[in-house]
């Protein structure tokens, strides 16, 4: 299935600021099931961009803005194709656990496996897992997973604004509601704790009529992989109880929400921030430029020229001074 997105992000400030220094991780993946085959990332005011790959493989853009501005809009154009992924098992073998454990041993998988910034162990997170029953026991990992990925789905509401980005996951274990982040981090830190190896994903989910989707159609999407022996890093989304598929586009990866948020930087000045983030996924019958692809957008063509407009009078003023 072929998709373009729109990932619209923009920083208004109450005063000028300056020498703002950015990191965007906005490009789509491409491996296993994923191919981005265009990309393009527009900055107002204008910068030079750079690039770089992580040491997990996330494609890292970052450029500066040195001069004053009273606002920064970051907008990033995809056409990305997502294939079917095989489908699993219903279970794994009777010695599942122990070739997971062979796995751990061989390879390095010691950053999926260490408590992280968000996932992390606490009191909240044994009594909800005691109360689960989550443990190695009864069940081969595959089962546990599919089991905790339905039960999280029917425990937790998903209530926009609930939390924060910062919010630790003992927030949402008390209230019993949260985002998507929330759910993954609740879903990670309860796997590492039985020494299976999973990752935070963020990404995008294809939003249509057949499925009745919770997460917000307008915004990223995060979920959970796990290394799983024989089958290698499967997806899990709690927030819509789902298995991840072809509607999950996946943009970067890593321990938690903090190594992997789509936007994330400093500047100078003292001013109160406003964000403002849209989404837009749509499926794509052609490989087409982004430019083409959205050109006939009216409504992202007025954030545009807004854009120009606003830097146009900026760079007047400045040259008033």
């Amino acid at each position: 299935m072929f998709y373009a997105i729109r990932h619209f992000t923009r920083y208004r400030y109450s005063r000028p600021v300056w020498q703002s220094n950015m990191e965007v991780r906005m490009h789509p993946r491409s491996e296993n099931s994923q191919r981005c085959f265009t990309f393009q990332l527009s900055v107002s005011p204008r910068a030079r961009i750079f690039s770089y790959t992580d040491h997990i493989g996330n494609i890292v853009h970052a450029f500066d803005i040195p001069e004053q501005h009273n606002q920064l809009t970051i907008i990033a154009d995809a056409l990305i194709d997502v294939d079917m992924p095989v489908e699993l098992p219903p279970s794994l073998g009777a010695n599942s656990w122990s070739e997971l454990d062979q796995l751990i041993e061989r390879e390095d998988y010691w950053d999926m496996l260490m408590p992280s910034h968000f996932a992390r162990n606490s009191r909240e997170l044994e009594a909800f897992a005691h109360e689960l029953g989550v443990d190695r026991r009864d069940e081969d990992p595959l089962r546990l997973l599919i089991r905790l990925n339905e039960t999280l789905y029917e425990k937790f509401s998903y209530v926009k604004q609930s939390t924060t980005v910062d919010s630790p996951i003992e927030e949402a274990l008390r209230s019993r509601q949260g985002v998507c982040q929330d759910f993954a981090h609740i879903m990670i830190a309860l796997l590492r704790n039985l020494r299976i190896p999973c990752r935070y994903v963020s990404g995008y989910l294809y939003h249509d009529s057949l499925h009745e989707d919770r997460s917000d159609e307008g915004a990223t999407h995060a979920w959970v992989e796990a290394l799983l022996p024989g089958l290698g890093w499967i997806g899990f989304d709690p927030t819509n109880c789902l298995i991840a598929g072809e509607r999950h586009i996946r943009t970067a990866v890593g321990r938690d929400y903090a190594d992997v948020p789509p936007t994330l930087g400093t500047m100078k000045g003292s001013a109160a921030t406003e964000l403002q983030v849209r989404v837009r996924v749509s499926q794509s019958e052609a490989v087409l430029p982004p430019d083409q692809e959205f050109a006939a957008d009216q409504e992202w063509s007025r954030f545009l020229a807004r854009d120009q407009e606003s830097e146009l009078l900026h760079a007047q003023q400045q040259q008033q001074q």
